[in-house]
Formats: C-alpha cells, sequence, structure tokens
C-alpha cells in the first residue's frame, strides 16, 4: 500500500519532467529548423550576390576597357564643339587592302540639340603639307587608315572629330539598291573607261533612277569642265536626296538590312556607348536636309585642289559660331578628336 502511495505521487513529477524535455526537444529542433533556413537564405543570398558581382565586374571591366581606348585616342578637347556630333564619313575606292584611297571625304555635323546637321565636302585632291606628310589627302587613307585621315581633317578644319564611317563602293551600292535606288537628275552625259581599273561609265543626261550600281558612277564621274569640285557638287545633291529617300515612311521595313551592312560591312570607331549616343542624334535629326558646303579654295595647274586657309577659318567661324559655347547644351557626347593609330 506503501508503495501504490508513493508511486502517485511520483507521476505528477515524471509529467513535469517529460514536459521539460518535450520542451527542450521543441526547442531544439525549432533552433536547427531556424539555423538550416538562415544558412539556405545566406547561401541563396551570397549566390545572388556573386552572380550581381560578376555581372557588375564584367560591366565594369568592359566600360573600364572603353574608356582605356577612349582616352587612348583622345586629342584636345574643344569645349566648343561640345554641343555638336561631327562625324568624319569615308568612301574609299576598290584598291588593294592598304593601298586604298579615300574618294569622297565628308564632314557631317549634327546639332546636339536641335538635330539640324551640315556637310561639309573636301576634295580628295586637296593638297596637305605639314611636318610629317605631305601629299593629296586622299592618299593619306592608304598611308594610315581612317585615323590619319581623321587627324589631317581636323586639322585641316579646326574642329573636333568625333566619330568616323569608312564605307567602300561594293557595300555602298548594296545599300542604294536596299533602299530601292535614288532619282536625281544627271546633269551632262557621262562617258568615260578606264580599263585598268576596270571602271566604265555611260549615263545620260536629265532625270534618272540610279540602282546602287550606276549611283557610284554618278559620283564617281570627273568631267574636264569642273573636275574635282564639280564631283563635290554632285556628292552634295545626290546625299540630299539619299537624306530625304531615307527619311520616307518605306524606309521602315527596310531598317534591319541597313543597320546589318552598318554593324557588319562598315568600318567605324563608335562602339556601344558612343552608338547609343548617336543612336539618341539621329531619332532628333532634322527632316531637312543638311545645308552644304565645300571647303574654300581652288585648282592649281597640277590638278591638286590648294585650301584657301583664310576662307576656312572663315567658314568654321560661320559654321561654329563662339557664341554657341554658352547656348549649346551639354550632353553626353565623347567630345575628343580620335587619333587612334590602332
Amino acid at each position: 500500500m506503501a508503495n501504490e502511495n508513493k508511486n502517485d505521487k511520483n507521476k505528477p513529477q515524471k509529467k513535469v519532467r517529460r514536459r521539460r524535455k518535450l520542451k527542450v526537444f521543441r526547442l531544439l529542433f525549432v533552433i536547427v529548423i531556424l539555423g538550416l533556413f538562415i544558412s539556405a537564405v545566406l547561401f541563396v543570398g551570397l549566390g545572388v550576390y556573386n552572380a550581381i558581382g560578376s555581372v557588375y565586374n564584367e560591366f565594369a571591366s568592359i566600360y573600364q576597357g572603353y574608356n582605356d581606348r577612349k582616352t587612348a585616342r583622345t586629342g584636345p578637347i574643344d569645349p566648343k564643339f561640345d554641343g555638336y556630333t561631327n562625324i568624319l564619313i569615308l568612301g574609299v575606292d576598290d584598291g588593294e587592302e592598304g593601298m586604298r584611297n579615300a574618294d569622297t571625304i565628308l564632314v557631317l555635323s549634327f546639332s546636339n540639340d536641335t538635330g539640324k546637321s551640315r556637310l561639309i565636302s573636301i576634295p580628295r585632291d586637296t593638297w596637305i603639307e605639314t611636318n610629317s606628310a605631305q601629299g593629296r589627302i586622299g592618299t593619306f587613307y592608304g598611308w594610315g587608315g581612317a585615323s590619319l585621315m581623321v587627324r589631317h581633317v581636323a586639322a585641316l578644319l579646326g574642329i573636333s572629330i568625333h566619330q568616323y564611317i569608312v564605307i567602300d563602293m561594293n557595300t555602298f551600292a548594296d545599300l542604294i539598291d536596299i533602299l530601292g535606288g535614288v532619282d536625281i537628275y544627271v546633269e551632262e552625259d557621262m562617258d568615260y573607261e578606264d580599263p585598268e581599273s576596270g571602271l566604265e561609265i555611260h549615263l545620260s543626261q536629265g532625270y534618272q533612277h540610279l540602282d546602287g550600281y550606276e549611283a557610284q558612277k554618278y559620283l564617281r564621274f570627273r568631267g574636264e569642265r569642273l573636275g574635282d569640285v564639280g564631283r563635290v557638287q554632285r556628292q552634295q545633291k545626290f546625299i540630299k536626296s539619299l537624306y530625304s529617300k531615307v527619311l520616307q515612311l518605306e524606309t521602315i521595313p527596310k531598317l534591319p538590312a541597313i543597320a546589318e551592312i552598318f554593324q557588319n560591312r562598315m568600318e567605324t570607331s563608335a562602339e556601344i556607348f558612343d552608338s547609343a549616343h548617336l543612336a539618341n542624334v539621329l531619332r532628333r535629326m532634322s527632316s531637312d536636309p543638311p545645308a552644304t558646303t565645300m571647303l574654300p579654295g581652288a585648282e592649281d595647274e597640277e590638278g591638286a585642289f590648294i585650301p584657301d586657309i583664310e576662307g576656312v577659318d572663315a567658314l568654321m567661324a560661320e559654321l561654329f559660331p563662339i557664341h554657341d559655347i554658352s547656348e549649346s547644351v551639354p550632353s553626353d557626347n565623347d567630345s575628343e578628336e580620335i587619333i587612334d593609330d590602332n
């Protein structure tokens, strides 16, 4: 009887101990589960952090490389041209690589604020004479490529060249064909043959619809009456007609094919960061055709075009007036002269 009473007294104590053990077990279980959860969150978070860090580091590396290349090709920065995007456009002939000449030399200048454009034409036979080079500027492309052309064009005009684009004759012809050709008035009968270069030009005077192959012949023809000056005038007239053609609605479906040519068949200094700026400039492009002008000067007896230095200075002062410095809107434009020797 005494033992039964003792067991009855111990039952409540056993229940209490059992409950305490159960609470401790539950607490340990919660701690373990919580620890596993926290570990999982930290693991996932660390993975996301590492992934983001990897993407950031890769982007930072790309951008740093771009800045390094930009720094390597930067010449004197003139704040006078911050409000503009000046692009050197070179049309090169069909010569062998390393021996090509620049057959067409144009500087297309966009106002970043208004979207209006100006076109400065430089005859390919413009005579350049410096301490390091002497000759007709069109031949400089064969000597040192686009970077050498940029240096001398920038020095000749006294402006910053922000980007350059190089296009050969075959690519140009394909581009015109994609656009569906260009309507233009041919000023005179054009007949010229050069068996050595394989060039034959036969175009009749009057209104013509020129495909790409005919368009390059029209632009390359050099008549006896106006010589290189006449070529420049035709180039300017053609570009105005081409500009209007590009702005037409039927060009929109052709944009992917045009973009493919620009990406894969043209040489350009623009990289992805520059391209974003250029796209923004082109988006605000004025519907008015570019105002055209030609480098002041005259041909000598040997057919070289001798620039009028005072006339060039006066023209640049007119195109880029001093008061534009205070009126121009700051932009993300890479306002530097490209002098990359690569």
